[in-house]
């Protein structure tokens, strides 16, 4: 008898996106960039000059995790940040030749390497699965705002009970 587990599609997300991971981590290793890495770098060089919200936003991280991601590659030499006009705090963020470079050199192995994952899939499975995948992102990611809207009311409701 299986386990619920072995129905759980998320627990099948989570396996592809870990093996999916690993086998980029291992084609990339000789670029010195982890798949984190070179996530934010390719929307950092498919829009130069964004701040670090948007670039965040964009990839999928948080903003810690964006930060940390930033800091790297700027040590790496492939990203600069400039200092915004108006607010000193906020910067924008740009590639840099080098990792220009970088780009163009492993954008194809990414791509190789999502062929290799999808087997035998054709071209209309290929969309049917990214776009059940956008869905579920989208599904989740207003669920993830309602949660945070009845935590920030709880908040509120709780502090107004302290006051009184």
């Amino acid at each position: 008898m299986g386990s619920s587990l072995d129905d759980s599609f998320g627990f099948y997300m989570g396996i592809a996106y870990r093996k999916l991971n690993q086998l980029f981590h291992q084609r990339m290793k000789s670029f010195d960039i982890t798949p984190e890495q070179w996530v934010v770098l390719h929307r950092i060089w498919e829009q130069d000059g964004m701040i670090q919200k948007e670039i965040g936003e964009k990839s999928g991280k948080d903003k810690p995790t964006t930060t940390r991601i930033l800091m790297m590659l700027e040590e790496k030499g492939l990203v600069h940040k400039v200092c915004g006009d108006q607010d000193r705090r906020s910067y924008t963020v740009h590639i840099t030749a080098a990792g220009q470079q970088l780009m163009e050199q492993t954008q194809p192995l990414e791509r190789q390497v999502l062929r290799d994952a999808v087997g035998n899939l054709d071209e209309a499975q290929i969309h049917q699965l990214r776009t059940m995948l956008q869905q579920i992102i989208e599904q989740t990611d207003h669920f993830l705002d309602q949660e945070d809207k009845n935590k920030d009311s709880e908040k509120h409701k709780h502090n107004q009970k302290e006051r009184a």
